[in-house]
């Protein structure tokens, strides 16, 4: 995710990083080749194109806006419950933490370890990374290579452990319903992160609004070269910035999870648990926050 400060009016007429511009550059570079070879057309053959106007590509303007608002406005939603979603994560290992104050460091390091590895875990499953091998430094190499699921594995192993501790009288059966309630928690914040996940925007909505922008992007030129001339492409790129930028952020949007600029930094949340559970373990040797490297916190 970027991270900068409000940005100035230099820095909005030329900031790259963090814009959509290198990603949409290509297409850009394109519709202004079109705009050139329309501008030639209607001077060479003005004729052809003189009943064109652009009072049509108004209208289909109008209603492309809308349509594209709401898309955008869909993979906002993603994005945000993403971001409600791993907020939840930390206040329910906040709230774990807290709640097992009472147990000796024995006990309780290997709860609240095993908490740091979901929170590794669920990051790789959630980016198509290798689950295991994020887990195991924090859960042991036995719990996170158990079954196709590595990441509720450990849920269930912090749940055996905290049952373990209430039929040996170290916890009391309120406690360990409190404790369960914790863990049923992280495990919605699973299941709502994988539905996010496998549940992309459908197929034909996402096609229909790609094919009618480029159409309506590359048919314009012809329309405006008439009355324009050779102000034509600067207009038209002007458009396709913003139609073509709205769609790619949309992209980016959908899948929260990745590893792209407007993407969650789950590296730096996990940071967050892992120094605030080591810290309730009473350890003062604690990861330093990950700080953003050229504006990007990943």
């Amino acid at each position: 995710m970027i991270v900068r400060d409000r940005p100035r009016f230099w820095d909005i007429l030329f900031a790259l990083r963090g814009s959509i511009v290198p990603r949409i550059a290509p297409h850009m570079a394109v519709m202004g080749v079109v705009s050139v070879l329309a501008v030639l057309l209607v001077r060479w053959h003005p004729e052809v194109f003189a009943q064109l106007g652009a009072m049509p590509f108004t209208l289909i303007g109008i209603a492309l806006s809308i349509f594209m608002s709401f898309r955008n406005n869909a993979c906002y939603d993603r994005w945000w419950e993403a971001r409600k979603l791993w907020g939840q994560l930390i206040i329910e290992t906040r709230s774990f933490a807290r709640q097992t104050i009472d147990l000796d460091v024995a006990r309780r390091e290997p709860l609240l370890l095993g908490l740091c590895g979901f929170a590794h875990g669920l990051a790789a499953r959630l980016r198509d990374q290798d689950e295991a091998s994020r887990m195991k430094p924090w859960a042991g190499e036995d719990i996170a290579a158990a079954g196709p699921n590595p990441t509720d594995s450990v849920l269930r192993e912090i749940g055996r452990q905290c049952a373990q501790l209430t039929s040996t009288g170290t916890i009391s059966d309120i406690r360990y319903s409190v404790l369960e309630q914790r863990l049923s928690a992280l495990s919605a914040v699973q299941a709502g992160c994988e539905r996010i996940k496998a549940t992309p925007l459908p197929f034909a909505y996402t096609l229909l609004l790609h094919r009618t922008a480029y159409l309506f992007c590359v048919l314009l030129p012809f329309a405006l070269a008439g009355a324009l001339g050779w102000w034509t492409p600067l207009l038209v790129i002007t458009i396709c910035y913003t139609f073509f930028g709205l769609d790619a952020l949309g992209d980016e949007l959908e899948d929260p999870f990745g590893q792209e600029m407007n993407d969650l930094p789950l590296d730096a949340m996990i940071r967050v648990v892992e120094r605030e559970l080591l810290d309730a373990l009473g350890r003062t040797d604690l990861p330093p926050l990950l700080e953003p490297v050229d504006q990007l916190l990943t």
